[in-house]
């Protein structure tokens, strides 16, 4: 495969993973780049969408790793990202969305906390 054809693919794979991102529900721009097989390409997810024009793509549920807009405070797009998930009933505080501690182990997370 060309690397034309790679980073091609590698683009739709990211778009599908946004896509894929449940109306109501985010996720930081390292876990859309993991969930597309590219672990570790946060910063690429972060220009694809940067340079999106599909008004269809939910680009609006991909956030910072700590739960913050990425955008500007104040900014248009930070304006419209907060709206557009309150929309969806995601709490937005201060340009954050307070998301769930990953569990600290494969047990934690199958058996709950011991």
């Amino acid at each position: 495969m060309s690397p034309e054809a790679s980073t091609a693919a590698g683009h739709a794979r990211i778009l599908e993973a946004i896509r894929a991102i449940p109306r109501g529900q985010v996720l930081g721009y390292g876990e859309v780049a993991a969930k597309a097989g590219l672990p570790g390409r946060a910063r690429l997810v972060a220009r694809l969408l940067g340079s999106n024009e599909d008004p269809e793509l939910p680009w609006h549920r991909v956030l910072r790793s700590d739960g913050r807009i990425a955008m500007p405070e104040g900014s248009r797009g930070w304006g419209e990202q907060s709206q557009r998930l309150r929309a969806e009933g995601v709490v937005v505080e201060n340009g954050r969305v307070k998301r769930p501690k990953p569990p600290r182990s494969l047990d934690e997370a199958i058996w709950g906390p011991g």
